[in-house]
């Protein structure tokens, strides 16, 4: 019984973090469906933080692809009118800002 309301919050947090990544990326002027495919992902989401495509190698490197990951989600925080406390949220706590990044009022800022 345990295992399956494990399973039962297990998708239920995996299926609102597509939703949210799926409402970010419609907000930035991406198709929902590009949150859905894995690598490509992670371009988009480096396109929508502003940060170079060839960021996608740290990704790959053992330990570095830490220091990325916080440095692409204070970024992406930072491209949606946020602060560094969201995009330590963004890294920390992805399904409860992610969410909030998504459904909440902020608007993706284009330079």
């Amino acid at each position: 019984m345990e295992g399956l309301i494990g399973l039962i919050i297990f998708l239920g947090i995996f299926i609102g973090l597509i939703a949210s990544y799926w409402i970010i990326f419609t907000k930035a002027g991406e198709s929902g469906w590009k949150c859905l495919i894995p690598i490509y992902n992670l371009i988009i989401i480096l396109k929508i933080s502003k940060k170079p495509i060839w960021w996608i190698i740290l990704m790959f490197i053992p330990f570095v692809n830490f220091g990325a990951i916080i440095m692409i989600n204070l970024a992406l925080s930072g491209s949606f009118g946020k602060g560094t406390g969201f995009g330590v949220g963004l890294t920390l706590l992805p399904f409860v800002f992610a969410p909030l990044l998504a459904f909440g009022d902020a608007e993706y800022v284009s330079d």
